[in-house]
């Protein structure tokens, strides 16, 4: 237990200097049980230590993920815990941890003075486990480094969030104001690169490995056991990863993607809804919303641009970039899905094509609420800056 305490110390006072994400300040602290998903490498644990370093309560940090909960149940701790004062738990990959939602629900029970606040993989499904959680969690997710939180770390200053309607109404005053605080080329495609995880800070040189290796920890750790998935179910996910990411954006023929890899066509549109949970793909749907995994999606995209750069390196289809650039960013406020024409529409209202300097509104004439969203520095006539959509959060 000792070893428990100086841990929650030692980690807490890692973080003490580290810039707040964006998510730290939409959470309601006050909640009994709140839960933060995200995607590995995102920043939650980081999130969970500096609520822990200013919040008033006397609070313990436990990773679930430690050996010590190999032998020892976090019913147990906790109550020992609450008998010493400590009042809030900061629970970190709760998914690592096989009895998760039943210690979740009996802490929350029976301990009506105490806070949990939890964090799990992106994958963790509130209605599984022994008990469900789904009614008594306030539920937040962490996604990536906006373009916005990028710059903040890089320029080392703040940039304020951008509304979405403000962007469409008002981009060309918004774009020529924020221009003047960065270099447009030059961040934008270092974003693009390697911005999108906070641990690109530890080095850029060895980024995109350090990547690949969290990949692999997703696939292994996070999903195969959570997933109950069999070693052969798992080969036949990284065989199709593999083969989407070498024709991102994708059109999926799941027939022949069946056949190619022998499996069931069920299977490998579970594994796809997978790893679009995960945060490895991203999967562009007709409809928004709760969509059964059997519905085929119309397209594939990897889930953002630092895996396509990761996996193409200098190869990197600049058209899938754009694309893939704005479906993550949109998509981690509003509901993105596939129209009749052009590339996405937002918010079932909003049709946009993506492009570069000489695109036009030609293959979108005629449908309402149709814009561009263009790879260029500053707004002109109907385009939009393509860079503006990552100022959303």
């Amino acid at each position: 237990m000792e070893r428990l305490l100086l841990k929650s110390e030692r980690k807490a006072r890692e973080v003490k200097d580290k810039r707040r994400r964006y998510l730290y300040d939409q959470i309601d602290w006050q909640q009994r049980l709140v839960l933060i998903l995200g995607y590995r490498g995102a920043g939650k644990t980081t999130l969970l230590l500096q609520r822990l370093g200013s919040a008033d309560t006397k609070g313990i940090y436990l990773s679930l993920d430690d050996y010590f909960f190999e032998t020892n149940r976090l019913m147990d701790v906790v109550s020992e815990l609450y008998g010493k004062g400590f009042r809030t738990f900061y629970l970190d990959e709760v998914h690592k941890y096989l009895h998760w939602s039943g210690d979740l629900k009996q802490m929350h029970d029976e301990f009506q003075e105490i806070q949990i606040v939890a964090t799990g993989s992106s994958i963790l499904d509130l209605s599984k486990g022994n008990a469900d959680l789904s009614r008594r969690a306030s539920v937040y997710t962490l996604h990536g480094l906006s373009f916005r939180e990028y710059l903040c770390i890089e320029k080392d200053t703040t940039f304020q969030p951008v509304g979405f309607k403000d962007i469409l109404d008002h981009h060309f005053d918004l774009s020529a104001d924020l221009l003047d605080r960065f270099d447009y080329r030059r961040d934008f495609e270092q974003y693009l690169r390697h911005g999108y995880y906070p641990f690109y800070r530890e080095g850029k040189s060895h980024y995109h490995q350090k990547l690949q290796e969290t990949v692999n920890l997703v696939l292994d750790s996070d999903i195969a056991p959570f997933e109950e998935l069999q070693y052969s179910t798992v080969r036949t996910m990284k065989k199709l990863l593999y083969l989407i990411s070498q024709s991102v954006p994708f059109q999926p023929n799941i027939n022949k993607l069946a056949g190619m890899l022998e499996a069931p066509r069920n299977t490998i549109l579970r594994l796809l809804d997978i790893l679009d949970q995960a945060g490895i793909m991203k999967l562009l749907r007709k409809e928004s919303g709760s969509v059964s995994y059997l519905q085929k999606p119309e397209k594939i995209y990897l889930h953002n641009t630092n895996l396509i750069h990761m996996f193409s390196g200098d190869k990197a289809n600049l058209g899938n970039l754009r694309e893939t650039f704005f479906f993550n960013q949109v998509g981690s406020k509003h509901a993105v899905t596939a129209p009749k024409y052009g590339d996405f529409l937002v918010d079932e209202t909003y049709v946009f094509e993506i492009g570069g300097a000489s695109k036009t509104l030609t293959q979108v004439r005629g449908v309402p609420q149709a814009y561009l969203a263009l790879d260029v520095k500053a707004s002109n006539g109907n385009s939009i800056p393509l860079w503006m959509f990552g100022f959303l959060y």
